[in-house]
């Protein structure tokens, strides 16, 4: 009986940086843009879609300001789980 074939495994993606998630969610948070680069895209366009509508500003401001307080903690891992660098 033949073996059956093995996947190759693919090389690990280098762990996202803690400082860029930090830096991103404090300058541009309530785009969202720092979720995105976390790979966590849903919450991403929650946010930017929040951001433009009219009163989205005052609930994507702060959730955006905690989010960068809990990235710079180590509270927050990109969306594979992994831990940020």
């Amino acid at each position: 009986m033949e073996a059956a074939p093995t996947q190759a495994s693919m090389p690990a993606a280098a762990p996202k940086q803690k400082m860029i998630a930090f830096l991103l969610a404090f300058f541009l948070g309530p785009l969202g843009v720092h979720n995105f680069y976390l790979g966590k895209t849903g919450m991403g366009v929650a946010q930017l879609i929040l951001t433009i509508t009219v009163i989205g500003g005052l609930v994507s401001a702060p959730w955006a300001l905690v989010q960068a307080i809990l990235i710079i903690m180590g509270k927050i891992d990109d969306a594979d789980g992994n831990p940020l660098a």
